[in-house]
């Protein structure tokens, strides 16, 4: 027996769906499209991220792939590879890890690209406009091809290019000042030595 897949008229009715698995899903035109899993090297530059950042600012604030965002447009929810919470979503996301849009905006999101022209195109636009119009303050794009991270910031309600750093330019941040990392560091895994250091 073929199961019917299950069709969403609105946010509210998918946000109480529970297929009993720990997929993630992205809802488009109310049908869930199943999120594929990240690539290793991907996985890998997320966790360096997420350990510069938690040591910076605590682990509660800082939330990897599993944070849904809920987003204007099609499709009607996104996971970033990271992200830099306030401190009022920690209390607002015990139950439901989603930021819904009735809620503020996370501080900053970062999306790892991953390889392909469809994968660039959504994280350079269509996920740039659908956070633009969320009113997150920053937003980076971590393009390991290019091995560039290119930072944008909301000015007024459209985001502007700020930076794009490589190499060893240190990363410069307007929602967490006291970041010390460069490019180089977050695209080079560590040697045996680095880490005995």
């Amino acid at each position: 027996m073929i199961q019917a897949k299950p069709r969403f008229l609105s946010f509210e009715e998918y946000l109480s769906y529970d297929d009993g698995t720990e997929n993630l899903y992205e809802l488009f035109n109310g049908e869930l499209v199943a999120v594929p899993p990240e690539s290793g090297e991907n996985v890998q530059i997320a966790n360096r991220l997420f350990l510069v950042f938690a040591l910076l600012l605590g682990t509660d604030r800082v939330r990897g792939h599993g944070l849904e965002l809920e987003v204007r447009g099609e499709p009607r929810n996104r996971y970033p590879d990271l992200t830099i919470i306030r401190e009022e979503h920690i209390q607002l996301l015990r139950k439901r890890n989603t930021i819904r849009l009735s809620m503020a905006p996370p501080m900053l999101v970062i999306e790892i690209v991953s390889p392909g022209e469809l994968q660039r195109d959504r994280d350079y636009i269509a996920k740039r406009s659908q956070y633009q119009d969320l009113g997150i303050p920053e937003y980076w794009i971590v393009d390991s091809q290019a091995e560039t991270v290119l930072v944008l910031e909301l000015n007024g309600s459209t985001y502007i290019e700020a930076n794009t750093f490589k190499e060893d330019a240190l990363i410069r941040s307007t929602q967490v000042e006291t970041l010390n990392i460069t490019a180089a560091q977050i695209f080079a895994a560590a040697s045996p030595a680095e880490v005995s250091d």
